[in-house]
């Protein structure tokens, strides 16, 4: 768990960065309509959540800058009784003083009274500019007055950046439940069952262990589905002699696990697949090993592009020079994405990949990011052997910067082919 410490903490880092004279805005997501008059389960919008650890909806945030000292407003939702029959229990005003270290609360029914007041006279606006929430259109509106406007993400994007202890632990505890789920889907029989039983198991594992969800979409693709990046569907049947690509990471404590492991319907690799793996396992490995402060992601694409390039021209995917494939991007139809992302409160965490001047910005101990190379062959792929046609593999692990070098974080989620195939043979003994 985060403290409150550390949510008190991060407010006064955020509000230094402020502009005198200035009102920065940040509203808590709101519940979505699933049809009719249900929704979605309820997620706090992360920027807000970074900053205050509230997990109500209809609530606000608002930093007050004024000659370089700052207050901070809290806004939620007012207590009331028969809303709470239905819907749950609320902190409300007197309680939410008691629990978040702010300087004031008020319900949220007075908050178009009361940012009235607090607009008048400022020369700067803080808001998200990504935002679709209408009620920042409302906002702009209440301050036209205000000319001069700044996207909050160009700031608190960059503390998310850096992990704390605590955000580190949390992250390691949703690595610890993800990793049972990969092994008890590994152990599993698999053969004849649909893609959806192995999410099932997954998802159910994730629940277990006291996950609030999946950190996204989990993909259990087969076969061919595996070259489609973003394969949910999850209903086709598991074929004996083929493989699945598993992409599943769970979300405890609002912080995200992200993990690919592709793996063999009846447990054994056959020699063909067994190339292909152990030649994308090779590459991830090897870019692992350059993580480390000052090191940019570029240098980790690039690293894999040549790598992957050496390998497919070696197994006769690729054909002509080395410089050529690379020049031309040749390796693009069958590694087309980058090499990984920052991870954190989001599976792909909103943080910025460039300073505001175009410069790349370096790895920096505290940061977490993937590291996922795959390669991915169409069945119908008439240009590469026949022997890796509908072959779609993926290795992703989660890594901590640290001051020396990094940290592995998902290390024990095992994915070697012989401890992949020893943790089948082990649940058939």
């Amino acid at each position: 768990m985060i403290s409150q410490k550390e949510y008190t903490k991060r407010r006064k880092k955020f509000a230094k960065k402020l502009e005198d004279n200035s009102v920065a805005v940040l509203y808590s997501a709101k519940y979505k309509t699933r049809s009719n008059d249900t929704e979605y389960p309820f997620r706090q919008e992360s920027n807000f959540y970074y900053l205050s650890g509230f997990r109500e909806d209809n609530a606000a945030l608002v930093f007050v800058k004024s000659k370089g000292s700052a207050k901070t407003i809290l806004f939620v939702q007012k207590k009331d009784e028969t809303l709470e029959l239905w819907s749950g229990k609320r902190v409300g005003e007197i309680q939410a003083k008691t629990i978040f270290d702010v300087d004031e609360v008020y319900t949220s029914d007075m908050f178009e009274q009361k940012i009235l007041e607090l607009l008048k006279g400022k020369n700067m606006l803080y808001f998200d500019f990504a935002s679709k929430d209408e009620r920042i259109n409302n906002l702009k509106d209440k301050a036209k007055a205000i000319v001069s406007h700044k996207d909050i993400m160009s700031l608190i994007g960059y503390m998310r950046l850096i992990k704390s202890p605590s955000e580190i632990m949390m992250i390691q505890d949703a690595l610890e439940i993800t990793k049972k789920a990969h092994h008890e889907v590994m152990k599993l029989k698999k053969t004849g069952k649909k893609e959806y039983e192995l999410q099932a198991e997954i998802e159910y594992i994730f629940k277990k262990n006291g996950a609030y969800s999946d950190a996204y979409t989990s993909i259990v693709a087969c076969a061919n589905a595996a070259n489609t990046l973003h394969y949910i569907e999850n209903v086709a049947s598991l074929v004996e002699g083929e493989l699945i690509l598993i992409d599943a990471g769970c979300e405890l404590e609002y912080y995200a696990s992200d993990i690919t492991r592709t793996i063999p319907v009846n447990g054994k690799f056959s020699q063909a697949q067994k190339e292909l793996y152990e030649m994308v396992l090779d590459v991830e490995c090897e870019v692992i090993k350059m993580v480390k402060p000052g090191v940019k992601r570029s240098a980790l694409q690039a690293k894999a592009v040549k790598l992957l390039c050496k390998g497919m021209l070696k197994l006769g995917i690729l054909k002509g020079s080395l410089e050529n494939n690379i020049k031309k991007e040749k390796y693009k139809k069958y590694y087309p994405h980058g090499i990984g992302h920052w991870m954190g409160l989001d599976v792909h965490d909103q943080c910025p990949y460039k300073y505001e001047n175009g410069d790349e910005i370096p790895l920096m101990s505290g940061m977490v990011l993937t590291i996922e190379p795959g390669i991915y062959i169409d069945k119908d792929d008439k240009k590469v052997p026949k022997k890796y046609r509908g072959i779609g593999i993926r290795i992703e692990d989660d890594i901590l910067v640290t001051k020396d070098g990094h940290q592995n974080l998902s290390q024990g989620i095992v994915k070697s082919v012989k401890e992949i195939q020893r943790l089948k043979l082990s649940n058939n003994s």
